[in-house]
């Protein structure tokens, strides 16, 4: 057991500015010397990505309904070995979760399994004393949720500020730990899927710097710092499955501006089952990694990339051959767009990919599929040994133009809208594609089987 600060960055609501709080929070621990272990609850990709450029270390994901509640705990104790400070983004407002009845997925949910000080993020555009009767609600609606202090953002100036003090004086208990003012200058910019992947350089020096200031002239970085420590409990011994070096398969890992959406976790659970990793661009790489024996390509925005991509053709001739050859391939959702004929991007044009499966994709102007799905083993693939495995699916895209007489299995089965069942996953011979983003935490038999399947022979 031991103490150090960690606390959770919560909001009122979604868009309230708990990315740029946390973002300039850890960018001004960075600055002191402290080694700062980020966190993101909720299944994202793009604000991990961000804290780790800030914070140089994984950002790993905790999740009340994809993972359980011992692996989030073991998580969070693991990752904080030799670290100073953890600092833990939520998701949405602090309540929010995977429905409206119960708190399961939520912030809240995870502040107290962990234990956890909530700091509210309130946005106080045009509020004054109204701010204490909303910030008031969120301190009553569950008084296990231990909201114990409060950082205002977007404030008018320092009368404003002096305003929202004043308010805040009538809840003697909730800490407020200062006021952020507008800084139009300092923004990351957003698409589709949410803010732009720090592989694009949507998060350059000056801005990091620039949110460290403001962090350090307008918050109270030592009384935050002195009243969130926390008693962390140490991590469970590990175990790693052994395995002679020359008999662990090595499995590349497609990583570039068009594939950068990975679960820390799925990588390390790769590893821990026995495998090699190398990374790879199918962007500018002209052939997969000497000696592959699999291949994981997960999400991002191919559709962005996707002249680059179809220009690469000895990539793509060298992937359909992987896979027509039987070697195993697991990809997801951005990965699986790029294994279809072709791709049509948002201005309707249209792009060559790797030809693998008999059928094309297309992007959509509205979001076509976002929420938590539960995948269920239906036929005989490395992902059978996992029987139910969790993730999340979101996507503005659709597949289209199925070939006639190539019928396609799936492998797995999920419920659907309206309590439908839907089949999915997608397989071609030892390849299995889907739109859903697997956690691999949530049953790491599904790693243990993916590696087992790129060390068979073919």
């Amino acid at each position: 057991m031991r103490s150090l600060p960690a606390f959770v960055i919560a909001g009122t609501h979604s868009g309230v500015g708990k990315t740029t709080v946390s973002l300039g929070i850890m960018a001004a621990l960075r600055r002191r010397g402290l080694k700062v272990q980020p966190f993101k609850i909720g299944p994202d990709f793009i604000d991990p990505g961000l804290h780790a450029k800030v914070c140089n270390a994984p950002s790993y994901n905790l999740d009340g309904w994809m993972l359980s509640r011992n692996y989030n705990r073991q998580s969070f104790r693991k990752n904080l070995r030799d670290k100073d400070v953890a600092v833990v983004e939520g998701m949405m407002g602090l309540y929010d979760g995977r429905s409206g009845a119960t708190e399961e997925g939520s912030t809240a949910e995870m502040a107290k399994l962990l234990g956890l000080p909530v700091i509210l993020v309130v946005d106080a555009c045009a509020m004054a004393r109204s701010a204490a009767a909303m910030v008031l609600g969120y301190r009553l609606f569950d008084r296990k949720t231990n909201v114990m202090g409060i950082i205002f953002n977007r404030v008018a100036g320092a009368g404003h500020l002096n305003y929202l003090r004043e308010a805040m004086a009538s809840l003697p208990s909730l800490e407020c730990f200062g006021g952020i003012p507008v800084r139009n200058e300092i923004k990351i910019s957003e698409r589709h899927l949410g803010l732009t992947v720090a592989e694009e350089g949507s998060l350059p020096r000056r801005i990091v710097d620039q949110l460290a200031r403001l962090i350090e002239e307008h918050i109270d970085l030592d009384r935050l710092l002195g009243k969130t420590q926390s008693k962390i409990s140490a991590p469970a011994i590990e175990t790693k499955a052994r395995s002679a070096t020359d008999k662990r398969p090595l499995i590349a890992i497609a990583s570039d501006k068009a594939f950068c959406f990975y679960y820390p976790d799925n990588l390390q659970l790769i590893e821990t089952a026995g495998a090699k990793l190398k990374f790879f661009s199918p962007m500018t790489n002209p052939n997969l990694p000497a000696g592959t024996k699999g291949i994981y390509l997960g999400g991002g925005y191919p559709e962005l990339f996707a002249k680059q991509l179809s220009r690469n053709r000895a990539m793509r001739a060298a992937i359909r051959h992987f896979i027509e050859a039987g070697g195993t391939v697991y990809a997801e959702c951005g990965g699986l767009m790029y294994l279809t004929q072709t791709l049509t991007d948002c201005a309707g044009r249209q792009y060559p990919m790797v030809g693998a499966y008999p059928f094309k994709t297309r992007m959509l102007p509205r979001l076509k599929a976002l929420g938590y799905r539960e995948v269920v083993a239906a036929t005989k693939t490395f992902i059978a040994p996992a029987e139910k495995i969790r993730g999340h699916e979101f996507h503005y895209s659709e597949l289209r133009g199925f070939v006639p007489g190539q019928k396609i299995q799936t492998a797995y089965s999920m419920d659907g809208p309206n309590n439908t069942k839907v089949t999915e996953g997608y397989r071609l011979k030892n390849c299995l594609g889907s739109y859903v983003h697997l956690h691999f935490g949530s049953n790491p038999e599904f790693a243990r089987g993916f590696v087992a399947a790129c060390r068979s022979d073919k």
